[in-house]
């Protein structure tokens, strides 16, 4: 018993140790694979990053190279300037600013003095500064070109400077003119990214990054000598440039290395690469959470301990079965030599009893009376041995016939007579059944009577020959058999009816939700076109009403006609979703992006209601349909602000394990517990909010659908005068996604898109009479030609050579007709392309993109007419550059 405890106690410390080296091995293999895989990851980035700062300061490389070509210029460093001409220049290079979207331009003479500068109109112009001390500006008059990085001596905001000496027709340098680039759109586009990026100069100085609390960090100790340098150019101004404190703890093949910094403080360490950037003294390095590859390192070693422990547990159980096995084998040869023994026993036993059963006087076994089966005994020479009464029960033999040692051909016989053999040849038949028992082979049947008796036959042959038969009356058994096998063949055939009537019920149902959904899109169609018209001629009213109570009333009929708009589409969502129609498009991808743009979109509206809309930036990646989700976040905005009276509404996230939890809060009257979950109906909506804007108790349905349809859960909190918090949980996507190029500002108010538009030439296509009477007059008074307003088999008639227009608007559904086969008809018979803008009640994903693969404008019905307005001059002013 010890030496078993031993060997167990041997065995499983054995495990224990060989599966931590295991471990230990697989975890370093791993950390090297995933600290490679990252590092490269990693080199990929930089390589990305250092692309766009190459791009982003290329953009602007060519303008100082332009301007030092321009005569007016050369023409001002020659004389003494004039006031007029000073304005004339800082207008000049205000322009050229403008049109290249830099920071500052600015022209200076052979001194360094600034003579006009694309600032001028600010507080803190160039105009009249000194700057020979900076580099770029001698550099310029030495070699004609310089750069140079560095804070800004008048506006005290960094940015790298280019600049390019102004030459004569002789070449002689008569001045330079610098542009200077700022550069913190790309570090905004840096913090989008987990990982911390920066860039340094040639005296290891960070001058550009992601994280504020690294900028002017020193990679090394500076030299005396420059030191010097940066305070005679001001390079840093007044900044405090403090030493980076890491410590090396690794060093990879490609550059790679693992460091631990102190200061600024990191948590883990992080793995550190470079990069040279070309054509400049620059480095960009990228510092990465090395997180993930620990992380991957422990996953693969706790599976790799499992594995081997897996191993090592499956080598004992076969070697435990090989010794079971062994011990069977032992137990099994054992037992059938004991069973050997007992079956001699019992034929011994066996024999006495037939001899006894021989012996008796009428063979009636009292041994087998207690079988409810008839059973007969017969020996090796097919005589009678012995019986019992079910046996002669059921064949009803006479008494004469059952003594020990009758044959049993006479019994056999005996049943022929009667019929019970069958209407076969006799005596083929008696010859069969004895024939059958000779041979000594079990056997079992069922045997029919003509009372409807139905026997199971069973036989059985006893060792030293002889047979063993039993009859068991089976009727009531097959009987019930029956009527159960009918039972289930009525069943089944009921459940095929009903299933059948289920398949047809469902099909109506199908049908008839098809017929409600093309009802309901195509009623939704046919009321936007009146509506459209009626948009088109509210705004028409405006232009015809001088007094403001006039133009009240109009701008009431505005709003009207824009809250029906929104309960139509609303409608064609509920229709959309309930068909199946709606597309979704699942992917990962920034939220930030997402929330930014919410606060620009309900910022405005919030502000005209005196509230204050806050956005909370988050760098969170999700995993969801943008479109669908954004759909649900203006609904919950919406409400938000429809129902606060004063104060504040917030949008914000909060992270739930592998979720992140989107909630919009406002301080609105709240929810009564018992309205809570029937807000989330159609058409209902409470009491309270403000009394022109109520809404059609639409929004909050529209969001319940969705969120089922996402599989995101929707949810809300509120209490009675403290406000309510709605919010919807979103899965977190599993890969870091690029943050998106920064938008575009609002376009302004531009006198040239007002001028675009005066004499352009355009047709507007549609099968509706009103919508054409009030879009060509809108158009009229834009100061626009319109040539055709009227439906397409018309358009058709009219088109010839030289008469397309500029501008084309085009419904989508028109009859028979389809707006994009139409629109190639027509360009055939003109015999040019004008630009085509469709004009539609349909909300169709594909046929949106379709538009913009094309180049086309897109716009949905009821028509804006300030979108429309914008819309056509933007595609005129393309045209014009293009």
């Amino acid at each position: 018993m010890r030496f078993v405890r031993h060997r167990l106690i041997w065995t499983l410390l054995f495990l224990l140790v060989s599966m931590c080296i295991v471990m230990l091995v697989a975890g370093q293999l791993a950390l090297q694979k995933a600290m490679l895989d990252e590092s490269a990851s990693v080199q990929r980035q930089l390589t990305l990053y250092a692309q766009t700062l190459s791009q982003r300061i290329d953009r602007y490389r060519t303008l100082p190279e332009v301007l030092a070509l321009d005569e007016q210029l050369k023409t001002a460093l020659g004389h003494r300037l004039s006031a007029v001409e000073v304005d004339q220049l800082n207008r000049k290079l205000e322009q050229a600013n403008g049109a290249s979207r830099a920071s500052t331009l600015t022209l200076l003479d052979l001194h360094g003095k600034a003579l006009a500068a694309s600032n001028w109109r600010g507080n803190q112009s160039n105009v009249g500064e000194d700057y020979s001390f900076r580099p770029y500006v001698q550099q310029a008059l030495a070699m004609g070109s310089g750069r140079f990085y560095g804070i800004g001596m008048t506006t005290g905001q960094p940015g790298y400077f280019l600049s390019q000496a102004i030459r004569d027709d002789q070449g002689a340098i008569l001045g330079l003119v610098a542009i200077k680039i700022e550069l913190q759109e790309l570090e905004r586009e840096w913090r989008q990214s987990p990982d911390i990026v920066m860039a340094t100069d040639d005296h290891g100085v960070v001058f550009l990054t992601s994280n504020e609390a690294w900028r002017y960090r020193l990679l090394r100790p500076l030299a005396a000598h420059e030191v010097s340098e940066m305070e005679a150019t001001r390079q840093f101004a007044d900044e405090n440039l403090q030493p980076m404190q890491y410590k090396l703890d690794n060093e990879a093949a490609d550059g790679g290395r693992l460091v631990r910094f102190s200061e600024p403080p990191l948590a883990a360490p992080v793995l550190w690469q470079s990069l040279n950037l070309p054509d400049t003294q620059w480095q960009l390095h990228l510092l990465h959470n090395t997180q993930n590859a620990s992380t991957h390192s422990r996953w693969a070693a706790l599976a790799a301990g499992g594995l081997w422990l897996a191993v090592a547990l499956l080598v004992l159980y076969i070697r435990q079965r090989q010794r079971l096995a062994a011990l069977r084998q032992r137990s099994r040869q054992e037992l059938e030599t004991v069973l050997h023994q007992h079956a001699q026993e019992l034929r011994t036993a066996q024999d006495g009893i037939v001899q006894a059963a021989k012996q008796a006087d009428t063979g009636l076994s009292r041994s087998l009376q207690h079988l409810p089966q008839g059973v007969v005994v017969i020996d090796a020479q097919l005589h009678l041995v012995a019986w019992n009464s079910r046996y002669v029960e059921l064949f009803r033999y006479p008494p004469e016939l059952m003594r020990v040692g009758q044959p049993i051909e006479t019994l056999i016989r005996h049943n022929a007579r009667r019929g019970l053999l069958g209407k076969t040849d006799v005596e083929e038949a008696i010859e069969r059944r004895l024939e059958h028992l000779r041979s000594g082979k079990a056997h079992l049947h069922e045997s029919a009577k003509d009372d409807g008796t139905v026997l199971e036959i069973r036989g059985t042959p006893l060792p030293d020959g002889g047979f063993v038969t039993s009859y068991a009356d089976i009727t009531s058994y097959k009987n019930a058999a029956r009527e159960l096998r009918t039972l289930a063949d009525t069943l089944e055939k009921r459940v095929e009816e009903r299933t059948r009537d289920l398949a047809q019920a469902k099909r109506e149902a199908e049908r008839a939700n098809r017929y409600k959904t093309r009802f309901v899109a195509a009623a939704v169609h046919d009321l936007l076109q009146p509506l459209n018209a009626a948009r088109m001629f509210s705004s028409l009213l405006r232009s015809h009403l001088h007094d403001e109570s006039s133009r009240h009333v109009a701008d009431s009929i505005d709003g009207a006609l824009a809250a029906q708009d929104g309960i139509l589409n609303s409608l064609l969502d509920i229709s959309r979703m309930e068909s199946g129609q709606l597309a979704v498009h699942r992917r990962d991808f920034a939220l930030g992006p997402l929330l930014q743009v919410m606060q620009h979109n309900f910022g405005i509206i919030a502000e005209s209601r005196g509230l204050e809309l806050t956005a909370i930036d988050s760098r969170y990646t999700i995993h969801s349909d943008e479109a669908l989700l954004r759909r649900i976040l203006q609904n919950l905005l919406s409400n938000a602000i429809r129902y606060t009276p004063q104060g504040r509404v917030l949008i914000g996230c909060r992270r739930q394990g592998d979720s992140l939890r989107i909630e919009v809060h406002d301080q609105g009257p709240g929810i009564p517990k018992g309205l809570q979950r029937e807000i989330f109906e159609e058409f209902r909506r409470l009491n309270e909010g403000h009394d022109q804007d109520r809404g059609a108790g639409l929004g909050l349905a529209i969001v319940d659908r969705l969120g089922k349809l996402l599989g995101h859960e929707i949810g809300l909190r509120s209490e009675l005068g403290k406000g309510s918090v709605f919010w919807v949980v979103v899965p977190l996507g599993h890969e870091a996604v690029p943050a998106p190029e920064a938008a575009d500002p609002p376009a302004q108010a531009d006198p040239a898109r007002e001028d675009s538009m005066q004499g352009a030439t355009a047709w507007y296509i549609d099968d509706d009479a009103p919508s054409c009477q009030a879009t060509s007059a809108l158009l009229q008074r834009w100061g626009c030609q319109v040539q055709h307003a009227g439906g397409p088999q018309a358009a058709l008639d009219l088109a010839a050579a030289g008469n397309a227009p500029q501008m084309l608007l085009l419904d989508v559904r028109m009859g028979e007709f389809y707006g994009p086969d139409l629109y190639p008809q027509l360009c055939q018979r003109w015999g040019q392309e004008p630009l085509v803008i469709l004009v539609t009640a349909e909300h169709n994903i594909a046929l949106r993109r379709q538009a913009a693969e094309k180049g086309w404008g897109f716009l949905l019905k009821p028509v804006r007419p300030a979108a429309l307005r914008a819309l056509i001059s933007q595609m005129l002013l393309r045209r014009e550059k293009d």
